[in-house]
């Protein structure tokens, strides 16, 4: 009888880091007290910034965005992959600063630039391996580099800071309102295999609290606009949130790591806590410039 051919097994060492990566059975799997703290600190920091001078937030971002590139490079040597750092740290940062000084186009364009500086300066350090690396530093660049650099598309706007808390509030209250019903009443896994402790009753909460959220923040923030605009803005939020969560989910998985990194206790690394808002930083801008127009 024929069976088939034997499936190759998977190296030892690699099977080994998927299961460290595999997060125990339970519903919190964090220490919440440490994340809860984390996050009214990094509030605290962001509010701040914003509401002070609106350019010390866009440094923030900056710093944010090559601390998430340092993680993402070194979760990505675990499969040999070696990201170049000094074009993907220097054309992520243009990034940032041109697509708030100049716009979307200077954005798209720095973007380009970036992987051409990542295939010249990988190349020019021997072709072995050059094809790995150089996707490696592109995808770098691209996330979270690019989509996050629409965030500064978002400050610069003439109300930029009610543009970046409407923005803050939707994307994490997408995780507080899952956590918060997924724990309560979650029983149907969405993908079991990428997210075990991802739900659909989560993911109702979820997209739930983003559209009570969205919708005030809407009536409060823009009278002009309509309640309902804010309402659609937060679920569809709340839907490409949970995408940006499972991508990074599925991401660490294959790498073979549980957390990109340990900076922030409770949450990881800081591509653990931004994973959701560089996927969703780009619906927010287009959105809201439909909803409510940059004169």
């Amino acid at each position: 009888m024929t069976t088939g051919p034997t499936p190759t097994p998977e190296p030892p060492a690699r099977s080994r880091r998927r299961a460290e990566a595999t997060p125990p059975a339970g519903k919190a799997g964090r220490d919440l007290k440490a994340a809860i703290t984390v996050g009214v600190l990094l509030a605290v920091v962001a509010l701040s910034s914003l509401l002070f001078v609106k350019q010390l937030f866009l440094v923030l971002v900056l710093v944010v965005m090559w601390i998430g590139v340092w993680e993402l490079s070194r979760a990505l040597q675990s499969v040999g992959a070696r990201v170049p750092l000094p074009p993907v740290l220097i054309g992520g940062g243009g990034m940032i600063v041109v697509s708030y000084y100049q716009g979307a186009e200077a954005q798209l364009i720095a973007l380009g630039l970036t992987v051409v500086g990542v295939m010249v300066y990988r190349v020019a350090d021997g072709v072995t391996g050059a094809l790995r690396d150089v996707g490696a530093g592109a995808f770098t660049a691209l996330y979270p580099c690019f989509l996050g650099a629409f965030v500064s598309l978002l400050l610069a706007a003439p109300d930029g800071q009610l543009r970046i808390i409407f923005f803050i509030l939707v994307t994490v209250f997408s995780d507080i309102g899952g956590y918060a019903v997924g724990v309560l009443f979650g029983k149907h896994p969405m993908a079991p295999s990428v997210s075990p402790k991802k739900s659909w009753e989560g993911f109702a909460g979820s997209v739930l609290t983003c559209a009570i959220i969205g919708g005030v923040a809407m009536w409060q923030f823009w009278p002009e606009a309509t309640w309902w605009h804010g309402a659609v803005i937060g679920a569809l939020s709340a839907a490409v949130a949970t995408i940006g969560d499972f991508i990074e989910s599925s991401i660490k998985r294959d790498l073979g790591v549980k957390d990109m990194g340990n900076l922030l206790p409770g949450h990881g690394g800081v591509m653990d806590r931004i994973d959701s808002l560089v996927m969703t930083a780009p619906l927010l801008w287009i959105s809201l410039s439909f909803v409510v127009p940059i004169a």
